[in-house]
């Protein structure tokens, strides 16, 4: 998926597999299939997360699991609190929030327009030597 220069990547690599970024949807869906999973408010947070990384975790382009019930029947939830704890930073560094603070902010709008004003160093450097500055009109 092209994503753009001015964004980071949409996976990561774990020992597990990857992690890939979710759409909005994906996270709404996710959130709805482990309200249904959960059977009390005590269980809501691990059936969303294992509903969550059933969509996100996967190996070769394909996901590890086939639903959030898979992950449970498959995982410790010691390794479902790891890999949602990954992910949510993961998430968090791709897709920055304006409650993060006005400094964490200009950090990244710096680095951005680094990364794009480096990307054309020297790329117009050598047209612009063809054609010399003017000064003043001249009529």
């Amino acid at each position: 998926m092209d994503r753009g220069f001015w964004t980071g990547p949409d996976r990561v690599k774990i020992k597990e597999g990857e992690l890939r970024l979710l759409s909005a949807w994906e996270a709404l869906e996710a959130r709805r299939e482990g309200d249904a999973l959960a059977l009390d408010g005590r269980e809501r947070a691990l059936c969303r997360n294992a509903c969550l990384l059933a969509r996100a975790l996967e190996r070769k382009g394909r996901p590890v699991f086939e639903d959030g019930q898979a992950v449970l029947n498959a995982l410790r939830v010691e390794d479902v609190a790891r890999l949602a704890a990954a992910w949510a930073a993961f998430n968090r560094e791709q897709n920055p929030s304006a409650l993060e603070g006005e400094e964490e902010i200009s950090r990244r709008k710096k680095a951005w327009s680094t990364r794009l004003m480096s990307a054309f160093n020297g790329a117009c450097s050598a047209c612009s030597a063809l054609c010399p500055p003017r000064s003043g009109r001249k009529a």
